[in-house]
C-alpha cells in the first residue's frame, strides 16, 4: 500500500520551521456536535443492575435528554467554550453538523434559525472558519414518526427545512469566514426522496453536502429492509455520491461499496468511534479505492486534532496487526489541513491560517521537525499560536475570551444539568 505522494511528503509549507517553533497550515475539523462537548465524561458510568452492556444507542438516550433542554443562551455558550477548546489544540475551522433546530416540543422559534445563528456566532467569536451543515431529519426510521426527543430536530417538509439554508446563506453571506451546507442527518432519518432533493439542491449552488452513514449495524438492517439496499448503494443509486459529498464514519462497508465513495470523502472521528463502540473502518481498503479523508471531532470527547489524526493510521495497526499500513505523517497532515478544509467548502484556504507550535515542547522532545514527528509525537499541547486569517485567535496557549467562555460554560451545565 502506497504512501503520500513525495511531493507532498517534501513539501516544506506543511511542516516549517522557524526558530524554536513549527508552523503548520490551518487544521480543520470537518464533523462536530458542538452542544454535546457538555456531556464529555458523563456518560460511562455502568448501569447497577442492568441485563445488557451500554451501546450506541443507550448513550443516544442519553445526549437526547441533555439536548432536550438545549435553548438558544445554551447553544451559545456550550459551542463558544468548545469551539475555544478546538482552537486551543490548533483547530481553526469546523464543520458544524447541526440538527437541535427547534423547541423541545418541535414549535419553530419566532426566528427559524435561532439556534444555527447563535452556534455561527460562538465559533466567530472564537475566530475560527465555520461551516454551518444544516441537517434533514424529519422522522425516527422507516414508517416511524419522530420519537418525543427527536421532535426539535425535525421539519414536516423539505420545502421548509432548505428554505432555513436558504435563510442561513442570505444571512451570513457578507462573512467570508462562514459557509452553509447541506446536510441529510442519515438514511434512517429522511426519506429517499428527501436525499435525492438534497443532493440535488446542494449540487446547484455547489454547497458541501455531508450524511451521516454505516456507522451502526442496526441502521444497515434497517436501509436493507426499507429500500433493499445498504445505505451506500442507495446513495450511489440516487445519485448523491460525488466530489462535494462527506459520509460521516462509513464504519460498516463492503469492498464494493468503497469503490463507490471513490473521489468522495469520508470523514473518520476515531475518538468518537472508540468511545461508541462504533467499531473499526478498513480505511486501507477505502484508500486503495481512491476515496478521500477528512477527520472530525464529531461528539468532543477528544478536541486534540493530533490525536485525531494519528488515530486514523493507529486504529488501522491495531485492526491488521502491523504497522505503516496505510498513512504517513504527511498524507495526515494533508487529511487534516488541505482535505478537511476542502471537505467543508473552504478549498485552499488553509494556508491563510498558521498553527504554530513549541518545537520544545516535551511531547516533541527527540522527536524531529518534520510531518511523522509532529503527527504522531505532538499534542495540541504543544500549540502555542493559532492564526484565522491573519487575526491571532491564540497567544501563549491561550485561546481569545477563554476565562469568560469558560465561565458561561460552567453556567449552562449547572443550568442545564
Amino acid at each position: 500500500m502506497s504512501h503520500a505522494s513525495p511531493s507532498n511528503a517534501s513539501d516544506p509549507s506543511f511542516v516549517r520551521r522557524e526558530g524554536d517553533t513549527l508552523v503548520l497550515p490551518g487544521l480543520a475539523s470537518a464533523h462536530s456536535h458542538a452542544f454535546q462537548r457538555a456531556i464529555r465524561g458523563r456518560t460511562h458510568a455502568r448501569t447497577e443492575g442492568a441485563s445488557t452492556p451500554a451501546t450506541f444507542w443507550s448513550w443516544r438516550a442519553a445526549m437526547y435528554r441533555f439536548a432536550s433542554r438545549l435553548d438558544p443562551e445554551g447553544a451559545y455558550a456550550l459551542a463558544r467554550f468548545a469551539y475555544a477548546e478546538l482552537a486551543r489544540h490548533g483547530v481553526t475551522a469546523v464543520g458544524e453538523f447541526h440538527y437541535v433546530h427547534h423547541q423541545a416540543d418541535g414549535t419553530p422559534y419566532d426566528d427559524r434559525t435561532i439556534l444555527a445563528d447563535a452556534t455561527i456566532r460562538a465559533a466567530r467569536d472564537a475566530g475560527l472558519r465555520v461551516t454551518l451543515l444544516r441537517v434533514l431529519y424529519t422522522r425516527a426510521g422507516a414508517h416511524r414518526p419522530p420519537e418525543p426527543e427527536q421532535r426539535r430536530f425535525c421539519d414536516p417538509s423539505i420545502e421548509r427545512a432548505l428554505a432555513d439554508v436558504e435563510t442561513l446563506r442570505a444571512r451570513h453571506a457578507g462573512d467570508p469566514l462562514v459557509r452553509i451546507g447541506v446536510a441529510p442527518h442519515s438514511v434512517r432519518a429522511v426519506p429517499k426522496e428527501w436525499l435525492v432533493e438534497a443532493a440535488d439542491f446542494a449540487r446547484e449552488r455547489g454547497l458541501p453536502f455531508h450524511v451521516h452513514v454505516a456507522e451502526q449495524r442496526r441502521e444497515l438492517r434497517e436501509c436493507l429492509a426499507e429500500h433493499g439496499r445498504r445505505p451506500i448503494e442507495l446513495l450511489a443509486e440516487l445519485g448523491a455520491i460525488d466530489t462535494r459529498f462527506v459520509g460521516v464514519h462509513a464504519t460498516h462497508l463492503r469492498p464494493h461499496e468503497a469503490r463507490l465513495l471513490r473521489g468522495a470523502f469520508v470523514c473518520v472521528c476515531r475518538t468518537t468511534e472508540r468511545d461508541l463502540g462504533d467499531g473499526a473502518p478498513d480505511l486501507g481498503a477505502l484508500r486503495d479505492a481512491g476515496a478521500r479523508f477528512c477527520v472530525g471531532t464529531d461528539s468532543h470527547a477528544s478536541s486534540d486534532p493530533f490525536e485525531e489524526l494519528r488515530a486514523v493510521e493507529l486504529d488501522e495497526r491495531v485492526r491488521r496487526e502491523a504497522r505503516q499500513v496505510a498513512f504517513d505523517g504527511a498524507e495526515l497532515l494533508r487529511i487534516g489541513s488541505a482535505e478537511g478544509y476542502a471537505s467543508i467548502g473552504f478549498d485552499g484556504r488553509e494556508h491563510e491560517d498558521r498553527v504554530v507550535l513549541d518545537a520544545n515542547d516535551v511531547s516533541l522532545e527527540g522527536a524531529g521537525a518534520d510531518a511523522d514527528a509532529v503527527i504522531f509525537a505532538g499534542s495540541g499541547r504543544a500549540v502555542r499560536q493559532v492564526e484565522v486569517a491573519g487575526e491571532r485567535i491564540v497567544e501563549d496557549g491561550i485561546p481569545r475570551g477563554f476565562e469568560s467562555a469558560r465561565d458561561v460554560f460552567r453556567a449552562a451545565i449547572a443550568r442545564l444539568g
